[in-house]
């Protein structure tokens, strides 16, 4: 059952790690948008707590699996969104990516779930090493988030998406150019 309302528009905001992502969903807060937060750092800060310091590197499929499922509900969650337009930190497809990076197989219903919950807009906010940081969440180098960034785009494109490629820039410009460019 694909699912999409087009009362309500889910937009996507993505791209590799230490793009300005968490930034860029902050300011369309601020200017009142409904936005869905990323949740990988949560399940990574859940797993510390019972003693696994990387669940992506000690079991990538647990890790996948917990965050198509926290993905999934942030997408039923926007359906039930009455502003008619929500912002997703990351999108289900995000997951497919980062396991085609590492190269490991992933389960058909990961696919399936990409084909079922459609999104409206996909933006990627491109490398910019400019601002790229790592922390203790963020373990990838720079140019490993460059090849991120390359599975995100072929595997938006894979679904059959158009991705809008937001340029660098300020925060406010950033936000500007996403606020301006969406369609419909």
């Amino acid at each position: 059952m694909k699912q999409n309302d087009a009362r309500i528009k889910k937009i996507v905001v993505t791209g590799g790690p230490g793009t300005g992502k968490t930034t860029l969903i902050d300011k369309l807060k601020e200017r009142n948008f409904h936005c869905l937060p990323e949740i990988s750092r949560q399940v990574t800060l859940e797993a510390r707590k019972q003693g696994i310091e990387q669940l992506f590197l000690t079991d990538p499929i647990l890790f996948s699996r917990k965050l198509m499922e926290g993905r999934i509900n942030q997408y039923h969650e926007a359906m039930r969104n009455d502003e008619g337009l929500v912002f997703f930190d990351r999108g289900i497809p995000d997951v497919l990516a980062y396991m085609d990076y590492i190269g490991d197989k992933y389960p058909s219903e990961f696919e399936e779930a990409c084909h079922d919950h459609l999104y409206d807009q996909v933006f990627v906010l491109p490398p910019w090493k400019d601002i790229y940081i790592s922390d203790n969440e963020r373990y990838e180098n720079y140019d490993q988030a460059r090849r991120i960034h390359d599975h995100l785009l072929l595997t938006y494109d894979r679904f059959g998406y158009r991705v809008y490629e937001v340029p660098t820039g300020t925060p406010e410009v950033r936000t500007d150019y996403i606020i301006n460019n969406i369609t419909g």
